[in-house]
Order: structure tokens, then sequence, then C-alpha cells
């Protein structure tokens, strides 16, 4: 049975069930050192030259990982030993060009960067080039290939280069936190940083504190995760592992519809704030349109907020699919409300840690209910969706909703262009950093294609419950 993509998230996996079982146990420092031969053993490498390297590289993903804020409070950082330094040059013509006599490519480029060498083809002039790819849109051969870093191809916010020594470098100015190189580096040499040790830690002191109440906040793009067991299990996994109560994202994702829709009418035009990445998007490259960001906490907030509000004391941790999620909840706003948050791979890294095996558990129930609607927040189009249903529930039947729903970065950036010059009619964006919406977040455990028909499934079990109805719930 697989349950990761990939073998990088495979080997993660390995490294936090161990630093987990250590931080458990009491011996995270000493134990820590064991971890790169535990995983490692033997003279033989399997991923690298050398198994000396490859210890090398998770003794550094294991130091990142016990201590995640030893340099900066950013999410997303990188392993240097472990970039393999791919190559990063731009367009350039491949064997596959034939020398044809139509010459397309030296047609349509208007810098003059391309030349015909009789009896080698075409040549790419690269102190001429801007890397529009035109030429490799019209080559018949399509011999003209874009050589980019998977984590830049990756990144659509241009916050990845290359450093002087050949491996990767983040510009955290123009990083979003979204995480999509994390999962795109084939290397796993750009990584997330992990909150685990501070959950562990949560969980041993509620196991010796009973006074102490622990929440977890799940998100709904739970129902796409996890498929080797039931949602139930999963949940009753957690209650297994120490957490009083089990509560949805999507009851704060209900409670975010009804009032973005109220300060819709007021604004008139809405940007939404659901998304962490998004909205550092906009707030550094369209600082024009911050005045119109909602100003309703994201929904991992805001159910964290009511919890806090309605049991003092209480300790919550949020977990989903997001690494954004690790920035958002260090700024000023959103710190008293949510204690930690960690992703879907490290919670399965918990279940493995703790040896808590999820298809053996009896099933359990949230300690809440949510709308179709807030559920299916997880994919996009969800958000604008329950936008709709909200006016509607509300009574407001005299204000015309104009949304659109970007999906991906390349969408968002588009809208955000065409609104800020006046060449875009709608007055609601829904911005999705990920391909996808939540489901396709850097943090989840798979991909899978069927996420969007998972997530609608699950909206449907949630019953004929309103937002409104759910908003206005108690949590007891």
């Amino acid at each position: 049975m697989r349950i990761f993509d990939t073998s990088v998230q495979e080997l993660k996996n390995k490294i936090l069930r161990e630093i987990v079982r250590n931080a458990w146990n009491g011996n995270l420092l000493e134990g820590a050192l064991d971890i790169p031969m535990k995983i490692i053993p033997g003279k033989k490498p399997t991923m690298r030259c050398c198994v000396y390297k490859e210890r090398a590289i998770v003794a550094e993903r294991v130091k990142i990982a016990i201590n995640p804020n030893n340099s900066s409070n950013w999410a997303i950082t990188s392993v240097e030993i472990a970039c393999d330094e791919c190559p990063s040059d731009g367009y350039y013509v491949s064997e596959s060009c034939r020398g044809c006599l139509s010459h397309h490519c030296i047609d349509v480029c208007k810098r003059g960067a391309i030349s015909f060498q009789h009896g080698r083809g075409a040549f790419i002039d690269r102190s001429l080039c801007v890397n529009c790819g035109q030429c490799a849109q019209v080559c018949p051969f399509s011999a003209i290939v874009n050589r980019k870093r998977p984590c830049q191809n990756a990144c659509k916010t241009n916050a990845i280069s290359s450093a002087p020594e050949g491996y990767v470098k983040i510009s955290h100015s123009k990083c979003t936190g979204c995480g999509a190189c994390v999962y795109q580096c084939p290397f796993g040499a750009v990584v997330d940083r992990s909150n685990i040790v501070d959950v562990v830690n949560m969980l041993k002191d509620r196991h010796t504190n009973l006074d102490k109440k622990l929440c977890a906040v799940l998100a709904p793009a739970v129902s796409t995760q996890f498929t080797y067991a039931k949602l139930g299990q999963v949940i009753a996994g957690l209650r297994e592992m120490g957490f009083d109560m089990v509560v949805e994202a999507a009851h704060g994702a209900d409670m975010v519809a009804k009032e973005e829709a109220r300060e819709l009418v007021e604004k008139g035009f809405l940007i939404s704030s659901c998304c962490p990445a998004f909205v550092r998007f906009v707030k550094n490259n369209y600082p024009d349109l911050v005045p119109n960001i909602s100003h309703s906490l994201s929904p991992m907030a805001t159910i964290s907020k009511s919890l806090k509000e309605q049991y003092p004391g209480i300790e919550i941790v949020f977990i989903g699919p997001c690494t954004a999620k690790k920035e958002e909840v260090q700024q000023d706003h959103v710190r008293p409300y949510v204690d930690s948050v960690i992703t879907f791979e490290e919670l399965q890294a918990l279940y493995d840690g703790l040896d808590i095996n999820l298809m053996t558990m009896d099933e359990s129930e949230f300690d809440d209910t949510s709308s179709y609607f807030g559920r299916i927040f997880a994919r996009c189009g969800g958000l604008a969706e329950a936008v709709a249903e909200s006016l509607k529930e509300q009574g407001i039947n005299d204000f015309e909703l104009k949304p659109i729903s970007c999906n991906g970065l390349e969408e968002c950036k588009l809208a955000l262009v065409r609104k800020s010059h006046g060449r875009l009619d709608v007055n609601f964006i829904e911005g999705m950093a990920c391909v996808g919406g939540c489901i396709g977040g850097a943090g989840c455990l798979t991909h899978a294609a069927q996420s969007k028909n998972l997530v609608d499934k699950y909206g449907k079990e949630a019953g004929n419950i309103s937002i409104v109805e759910s908003a206005q719930q108690r949590i007891e």
C-alpha cells in the first residue's frame, strides 16, 4: 500500500516519524544523532553518490525539523547539500533540430537571438535571448527546450534562482509560502519547516496535565487524504494520541462565507482572504488592491478564535494541506488563536511515530458540524459558491454577484492585473495559490485526479445544514 506520491515524501516521513518517537520518549537531541544511520544503514548508497552524503542530507533535514526557527520564520527553506544544482539556463536548441528551411524560430524572434548554422541547425545566443519562449512555440520539431529547474518551474512568483555556487536560492521577499517548489523538487532540496516537535510536546503535556484541553482543527481537504482508512478512523486516531476535541475548519469556512457576503455588499468589490499564499501575493505585487482584501480571518483562524473565546486556555493545532499556514500563524492578528500548524504529511508521521494504526481504529465523529458549502472550500470555486449561497440565505437579493475563481497563482496574476487596469468586470475574486485549491496543497500525502469529486462527495455528506446555521452553532 503506497501512501505518498513520491519517494521524497517517503524519506521525509521516515525522518519525521523517528523525530516523533525520540521526542515522545524524551531523548530527542540524543536520538537525533542516530537518525541518519538508522535511515541509511550499511555501505551501499540508494539515492546519492555515497551513503555519507545521504546521511549528511538526512542530518540536515533532521536539524531543520527539530529546530524550525533556527534562522528565520519563513515556511520554506532549502537544504544546500541536497541540491543537485540543476541546470537553469533558459531556452536552448536540442539535438532534435533538423535544420529545416522554414526557419520559423528565426522569424519569430524579435531580439535576433537565433541564427542558423549550416549543418548544425539553429543556435540561440544567450546574451540576446529574453526567454520569451516564442521560438519553442513555433518549432515544428519541438526541438527548442526550456531548461529550467523543477523548483523554478513550479514557482510562479520568481522567488527561486541559482546561487553563485549553483544550489537553489529562495527570495523570501517574493515567496508566498505555497510550497509548490517543495513538492516538485525531485531531490528534496527545498523543504517546509516543521512544527511537529512542538505538537508532540503539546500532546505529552496533555497526558500529564489532565486540566489542559487540546483541540485539532482539521481542514476539509482531509476528505481526499488518508484514503487507506475512513475519515472516522482519522478522527479516532487524533483522539487516541491525545486531542480532546476534533473540529472542522469547514465550520470556520461557513462563518467566513457569512461575513464575506456582508462585506462584499458593503464594499462592492472584495478579494478573498482565505488563502494566505494568495493574500501575500496580492500584498507583494498589487498594493493598490490591498484595501479590497476581505477583513475576515481565514477559516482556520476564524474557528480557532471562536474556540479560544468559548474555551479559555485551550490549545489549538491546525492540520491541513497548506505550508503557507505556517507563516500565517505567526502573524500578529492570527497568533493569539492558533498554537501550531502541521500538514497532512506531518500528521501521518505522528500516527507512524506513535504507532497508531488507523485501520484498526473504531470510527469517531467531529465535535461540530458544517455545511456542504463550508466543506467545498477545499477545492477551487467552492468559496465563490459559498458566498453566493450565503447571500441567498441572508436574504440579500438585490446584489448581483459577479465572481471569478482563480485556480493557481498564474490565474490569480492574470485576474489581478486585469482588475487593477479596469479590464475585468467582476466584484469578487476567489484566489487559490495551489492548482485545484487546497486539495493541491504541498502538504498533501497525495494529489489524486479524483480529489475534486471526493471533496464534493464529502460536502454532500453534511446533509441539509445551512451556512447560517453552521456559523451560529456552538461547539459542545
